[in-house]
């Protein structure tokens, strides 16, 4: 269990400075907030899909996500295309310019981690990646168990 806390501590520690290092990415000559090009990398990775789609893999909101979508679309980085399975519905799909702007950040974020992790030797970075994953991945799982649970008390 001390473990466990350990981690969590670290964890708040990891967000907190999360936002200081997503403050180094400077975005604004891409046409829009952070939140909203970081929907970009699962389209470019995973193909057009709905929005709801979206939402669900990014588990947010999906009226925060049509929002984030409006600014892509806006700023040239996505277009709406038709989804061949439903003619009603439509699909996001990376423009050129779009992927332009993920490759861009992401030149920008492995810089400053490379950086950030200069000291480290390849083996380190390696094993901490794997179990970087896993962690998302155990997370994610726990996150879909029950999308709608309430959240929990605070005793």
């Amino acid at each position: 269990m001390q473990d466990t806390t350990r981690l969590a501590d670290e964890i708040v520690r990891f967000i907190r400075t999360g936002a200081r290092f997503r403050g180094m990415l400077k975005t604004g000559d891409l046409g829009a907030e952070f939140s909203a090009l970081m929907l970009l990398m699962p389209l470019q990775s995973m193909g057009p899909m709905r929005v709801t789609d979206l939402a669900e893999l990014k588990q947010a909101d999906p009226s925060t996500v049509s929002r984030q979508v409006a600014q892509l679309v806006k700023a040239g980085l996505a277009r709406r295309e038709a989804d061949p399975e439903d003619g009603r519905a439509s699909r996001l799909a990376v423009t050129p310019a779009g992927d332009a702007a993920v490759e861009r950040l992401r030149a920008v974020r492995v810089a400053l981690l490379a950086e950030a992790l200069s000291d480290w030797p390849a083996e380190r970075i390696a094993t901490f990646t794997t179990l970087f994953e896993e962690f998302n991945t155990s997370i994610e799982a726990l996150l879909r168990t029950d999308p709608t649970a309430a959240p929990r008390e605070i005793p």
